[in-house]
């Protein structure tokens, strides 16, 4: 499995100084030390893990592979020995860790000794994370366990090969009439513990990509503002900047943090809000020249209208714009997924990484969040900056988002935006509806299309609250001050991105 990644490159092999042990393992377990010699003659190897640097696409790496052939990749004291070495080989050269999975578990003859194995592993992968250091983890056929519970599942990335098993309770200690797809990568991926599935010809490949995206990284720029993109098949909503048309100042005046958010209208101390702008001539529609802006909504219910349109480009379309390569996270890690909300890392053209979540315009629901939480302390953690793209007319309310903890997914997200170090650059493509939406964009870096609204919450329910017919929705919409030059206005938004 390493020479399937690092190629033509050298693996250079690591071992930990050795340690005396007694006769037959700490529980004197007759026949073990020949049960190990005949693994070592059947195997080549001297325990059920190897260790050492090398390189996956030109990206230096630790790796570590398992052994399934030597006593079924079972972890016992020398493994442990040999796993800590490796990550405290990742800690001392600051070189991302690539582990290669295939273990039943914790091995019988060494009892408790063993099992207090992944203990020392939990401790090696807590200081790698505290570094700043990503871990990243390729899992086979079979990994369960304990190997599956800290080295497995307790990396940054989880990547699995088509067809393994993957659980921790391994074949034989499973109920009877347990369901195997569960018990699978592919019920795995599903359940939201994989990010994805990769087939073998795919995976050097894919391992390259993912240790460039996640580094580790000197100190990068913030995410650039992405462009604004038309309706699929239609040119820009725009107004020639003519004598007859607005002028519309969609920039709020700089300050410090704005550098680097490449896309936005370049802002000047004097520009004035859009609010006193004379009024969009009704139905103008113009080609985008040099001059022009976006033909911004008339009203609140334009506005709405607009963030509504089916035609209007959605994260997918902004995503593929933004990154020539994606990298997905999937899932909560709860056992959760929402196919609504996207979430990753992606390459710039220039090759330098952001963090991305994006909203698809369905209400998000909890493990939406719990995963935009996930992949923004993940990046928090590694120094890659954050783009949140926002399309939502809320969060989920049904009964089912209730029970599966709404108001503290939505609560982890708001807390993971507060604490990050990294900057987080937030763009509005869609509807802005309430908290949902809220809890996803960056309090002093949002900047919204012209096609998009922000609101306390959806013009329908506002309406609702406020006791009045379903015939007064437009005008509330009006009132709430939702188009995007309001929210310019209003301090919310920095810009209306052209």
């Amino acid at each position: 499995m390493i020479a399937l990644l690092t190629g033509a490159t050298a693996f250079t092999e690591h071992r930990p100084p050795p340690r005396p042990r007694p006769p037959d393992g700490p529980l004197g377990w007759a026949g073990y030390d020949a049960a190990r010699r005949r693994a070592a003659a059947r195997t080549g190897e001297e325990e059920s893990v190897v260790y050492g640097t090398g390189s996956v696409g030109g990206r230096a790496c630790v790796l570590l592979s398992f052994e399934f052939g030597f006593l079924g990749g079972s972890l016992g004291g020398p493994t442990g020995d040999r796993l800590t070495a490796a990550y405290e080989l990742a800690l001392t050269r600051r070189l991302p860790l690539l582990a290669l999975v295939a273990t039943g578990g914790s091995r019988m003859q060494e009892g408790m000794v063993a099992l207090t194995q992944l203990q020392r592993v939990a401790a090696a992968s807590v200081r790698l994370r505290a570094a700043g250091i990503p871990q990243i983890a390729v899992v086979r056929d079979p990994t369960t366990g304990g190997g599956w519970a800290t080295v497995g599942a307790g990396a940054d990335v989880v990547l699995a090969l088509p067809g393994a098993q993957i659980g921790f309770a391994g074949s034989r200690v499973r109920p009877p009439d347990a369901d195997p797809y569960a018990y699978s990568a592919e019920g795995q991926f599903a359940a939201g513990q994989v990010d994805a599935v990769v087939p073998p010809g795919e995976l050097a490949t894919a391992v390259a990509h993912w240790l460039h995206a996640l580094g580790p990284h000197e100190a990068l720029p913030p995410a650039p503002v992405p462009r604004a993109l038309p309706p699929a098949g239609e040119p820009p909503r725009t107004e020639a900047a003519d004598a007859g048309t607005v002028e519309a100042a969609v920039t709020k005046p700089a300050d410090a943090a704005t550098e680097g958010t490449a896309g936005a209208e370049p802002a000047n101390a004097g520009t004035e809000g859009a609010a006193g702008a004379k009024p969009a001539n009704a139905g103008t529609e113009g080609a985008a020249g040099a001059g022009s802006t976006p033909r911004l909504p008339a009203t609140g219910r334009e506005a709405v209208a607009r963030a509504r349109d089916p035609r209007r480009p959605r994260a997918e379309a902004y995503l593929a714009d933004c990154f020539p390569v994606r990298l997905p996270l999937h899932g909560d890690r709860s056992g959760g997924t929402d196919p609504g909300l996207l979430t990753g890392f992606g390459l710039r053209a220039d090759g330098r990484p952001v963090a991305y979540v994006a909203q698809c315009g369905t209400p998000t629901r909890p493990a939406g969040y719990r995963a935009a939480a996930r992949t923004i302390r993940l990046a928090d953690r590694l120094g890659v900056p954050v783009l949140t793209l926002v399309d939502t007319p809320g969060a989920a309310n049904d009964a089912e988002a209730e029970r599966a903890g709404a108001g503290a997914a939505i609560a982890d997200a708001f807390a993971a935006i507060a604490a990050a170090r990294v900057p987080v650059t937030t763009l509005v493509i869609g509807e802005g509806g309430s908290g949902g939406a809220l809890a996803l964009a960056s309090p002093d870096n949002t900047h919204v299309t012209a096609d998009s609204y922000f609101s306390v919450i959806a013009p329908e329910l506002a309406a609702a609250i406020l006791k009045r017919a379903p015939s007064e929705t437009g005008a509330t919409a009006d009132q709430l001050r939702l188009r995007p030059q309001d929210l310019v206005e209003l301090g919310i938004a920095r810009s209306i991105v052209t």
